[in-house]
């Protein structure tokens, strides 16, 4: 009998000895220092080796890889019993993630084997990644695992995909610290609202642009069969307000692609201009404002020459692939044919003053409102001749959102005295074009102008307007071109 209580006494004191054992390993974090002891005496008997995945490549491009590397290990569990981890504001305002920080290192396992990332930096101030793996398991999971990156972050990727907006920095002389550790491009989060359902553009337009951007997406084999790349450039023209920057969020929103916004005064010279193309990433739209502006600006360190290589050069064969190029300008009558032809640019868009279907777009979006009885006196004014752009329409009725009626009076108050004049304007020089002549001259409008500012009641005027306003009815389903030449 006293040989059992013994015994017992015996397991109780043993199973107190172990349960104090783990108190103080978990407790106290001992158990961590252990398994990494035992990892590093396991690690002194096998052969191990290294492959570095760098932030960019010799050409200074972004290493694709290198983003689905660190969208992959920012996604494991393992990455919370790190030694160190970096916490951040996740999309939503409770949402908090972990991020890889420098010199961070993760365990990873595949197919049964253990692997190793290293957070590592240059001596320059470049990133990378280094994997550690045994030779023995090198030859079984190597490309295996390599294929499990790829389809887990394009997954991810895919999911949380966070629009972002590029823009150019410095030049490319700049001894700046942060420049050359960056690169050129400073990025911030794109949340720009507009997308294609509450631009205010023709619907037909509309629906011919997401049609021809929805086969660009789906045209990768076919690209790669004509021996071309794969890319797609757009010239956005029009006046100052009329939507073009709101149409290439649009097309932004609907690709989900990053936008990277070139500013040409920045640029030193045509080989910083490549440079940066170069360092632009695969699915983005790459935007270049007011060209014509700059194309024709007295003193610019960038040639003809290197704009045109930017837009369809042999560069373009070497930066990534799957790009939607962008270019907008005030009007395209003085620029060079050869920056517009076919191939350069793809798709020719026109962004007219406002009219009257454009009103009642902007009447709903802004208003809330389908119909008015004000609208008839609207259309009235609009078929006279008076024009206003969306931007200073949109103004208005935002000023006056609170009462659609109110908004609506200062749209006619609006076009009656800033609109009148401009409509005359815009619609003298259309006269001009279509007759195969050049742009009149202020002196050529200026006395119609004056009539018409000083009242319009003369009978030259009205004879103006009336003819304006044939011409604008049976060109109206004309007014923005679309060109989808190959």
């Amino acid at each position: 009998m006293g040989i059992l209580w013994d015994s017992v006494l015996l397991l109780l004191l043993v199973g107190v000895l172990l349960f104090l054992v783990r108190v103080v390993l978990f407790k106290t974090g001992l158990i961590f220092m252990v398994k990494k002891w035992r990892r590093r005496i396991v690690d002194l008997f096998h052969v191990s080796q290294f492959y570095k995945v760098p932030e960019f490549n010799e050409n200074m491009q972004e290493n694709q890889f290198y983003r689905k590397v660190c969208a992959y290990l920012n996604s494991l569990v393992s990455m919370e019993d790190s030694d160190f981890t970096n916490l951040f504001t996740g999309k939503k305002s409770n949402e908090i993630v972990l991020r890889f920080d420098r010199n961070q290192i993760i365990d990873d396992e595949f197919l049964g084997a253990r692997v190793c990332w290293i957070n590592g930096e240059d001596d320059d101030g470049t990133r990378n990644f280094v994997l550690k793996i045994r030779r023995a398991d090198k030859r079984r999971i190597l490309r295996p695992y390599l294929q499990h990156i790829h389809t887990v972050s394009d997954e991810l990727e895919q999911r949380n995909r966070e629009l972002k907006l590029f823009m150019n920095v410095g030049t490319a002389g700049n001894d700046d610290a942060t420049t050359k550790k960056n690169g050129r491009w400073k990025s911030a989060p794109f949340t720009h609202p507009c997308t294609f359902d509450n631009i205010a553009m023709e619907a037909d337009l509309k629906n011919k642009v997401k049609s021809d951007l929805e086969s660009f997406l789906k045209a990768k084999q076919y690209y790669n069969r004509l021996g071309r790349v794969w890319k797609r450039s757009y010239l956005l023209y029009g006046p100052s307000g009329t939507g073009k920057s709101s149409f290439v969020a649009a097309m932004a929103n609907f690709l989900n692609y990053d936008v990277y916004d070139i500013d040409l005064s920045r640029v030193k010279d045509d080989s910083d201009l490549k440079m940066l193309l170069l360092q632009t990433t695969s699915r983005s739209v790459i935007v270049v404002e007011d060209l014509d502006r700059f194309l024709s600006a007295k003193s610019t360190a960038l040639s003809l020459s290197g704009i045109l290589n930017f837009t369809d050069g042999i560069l373009n064969s070497c930066a990534a692939d799957e790009r939607i190029m962008v270019f907008t300008m005030t009007g395209k009558d003085q620029i060079d044919p050869a920056v517009l032809r076919p191939g350069r640019v793809d798709v020719h868009i026109h962004f007219p003053l406002c009219d009257f279907t454009a009103f009642k777009t902007l009447a709903s979006n802004y208003l809330g409102v389908k119909d008015h009885k004000l609208f008839p006196q609207v259309e009235e004014i609009f078929q006279n001749g008076s024009s206003l752009s969306p931007a200073e329409i949109s103004e208005l009725m935002i000023a006056n959102r609170n009462s659609p009626s109110r908004a609506v009076k200062a749209v006619i108050s609006a076009l009656q005295t800033d609109g009148d004049r401009r409509g005359i304007m815009a619609m003298g020089r259309r006269l001009f074009l279509d007759n195969g002549s050049s742009s009149p001259t202020a002196e050529e409008l200026g006395e119609t102008s004056g009539l018409l500012c000083g009242g319009g009641g003369s009978p030259a005027v009205k004879e103006f307007r009336k003819l304006y306003g044939l011409l604008r009815i049976k060109s109206s389903r004309k007014s923005q071109s679309f060109d989808l030449a190959p």
